[in-house]
């Protein structure tokens, strides 16, 4: 296992530099770049511009550009960010916090639901408590995340009191460290509710094939026939082996939840990387799109490291 860990993650290293490189030339396609804008303001001079432009290489070969930012990269620096006039590291630092809170709650919160709903649905099949199940969850998987978080900031607009973007109320710091909490919390019901929902109905009908599917198989009908508990062969037996194409999927969860949460920080005005990678891929911030693609790439690799190391912890019959 640990030659796997290893082998993965230097295989990992040219796969995370071959999607910079790609980043680079893409940004690289668009005409113009971030200093013609600058171009247009009479109060900065054509030759500070000029200046910028051979500091960070602007004008070189791609292949340049990518040397000097890879260069940087070695010493942990990612260059630096045109937009918020300032290095790319410390502003990803200052924004990953509040998108990894809102990401990882919502994959906790999705785990911890989907699961023994897609238990229960499946041990109770065909009943009315499973197709109520299946109908929610079909509904919510075929509609669009930020048209149900407009229709939740319509309903707390008229029903409840809850706060309709922002992280933060403008009386944040005069409120105790659980008021504070509090605070957050209820900032984050809108956006969390709009991640799990996709989420949990995903999972939710996952967890419920994959339990069907192992209920049927010959294993289960022996071990009712020793007159085991059904609580003992479903817990102990089924679950186990319908829950591994689920572990699979955590590599993935993740990432996709990161992605999934820069559209609805947008929306709701939560402080994350969603919105300032936005404006980033609009105003060609070359150093900043390329941090955060590396900063992605790397949680996907990490994820399916770490889904190949639970599956084999698991499943005794995967060994590396």
């Amino acid at each position: 296992m640990l030659r796997f860990i290893i082998k993965r993650l230097l295989i990992s290293i040219p796969i995370i530099f071959f999607l910079s490189f790609i980043t680079l030339f893409l940004i690289n396609l668009v005409p113009g770049n971030y200093f013609d804008q600058l171009r247009l303001n009479p109060q900065i001079g054509e030759d500070v511009i000029q200046q910028y432009e051979a500091k960070f290489h602007i004008n070189d070969n791609i292949v340049i550009q990518y040397f000097y930012w890879l260069k940087g990269v070695f010493k942990l620096d990612f260059g630096y960010s045109f937009t918020y006039h300032m290095p790319v590291t410390k502003l990803i630092y200052s924004r990953l916090f509040n998108t990894f809170l809102l990401s990882f709650c919502a994959f906790l919160l999705s785990w911890l639901i989907a699961i023994p709903l897609g238990v229960v649905a499946a041990f109770m099949k065909d009943s009315l408590f499973d197709k109520i199940l299946r109908g929610v969850a079909y509904v919510f998987l075929s509609l669009p995340g930020f048209f149900l978080a407009l229709v939740l900031m319509f309903i707390c607009a008229h029903v409840t009191n809850l706060p309709l973007g922002g992280m933060r109320s403008i009386y944040f710091d005069e409120l105790s460290y659980w008021g504070k909490l509090i605070d957050i919390a209820k900032h984050m019901i809108v956006p969390l509710v709009v991640l799990c929902t996709f989420s949990i109905s995903y999972l939710f009908r996952l967890m419920r094939s994959n339990m069907l599917d192992v209920l049927n198989r010959d294993f289960v009908r022996i071990l009712r026939t020793w007159g085991l508990p059904s609580s003992l062969i479903i817990f102990k037996h089924v679950l186990r082996n319908a829950i591994n194409p689920l572990v699979t999927m955590l590599g993935f969860q993740l990432p996709a939840l990161f992605s999934g949460a820069a559209l609805l920080e947008i929306i709701t005005g939560w402080p994350g990387l969603g919105a300032m990678m936005l404006h980033a891929v609009r105003s060609q911030d070359i150093f900043l799109v390329m941090g955060n693609m590396v900063m992605v790439s790397f949680l996907l690799i990490v994820g399916n490291i770490m889904s190949d190391i639970l599956l084999a912890i698991t499943d005794p019959r995967i060994r590396y």
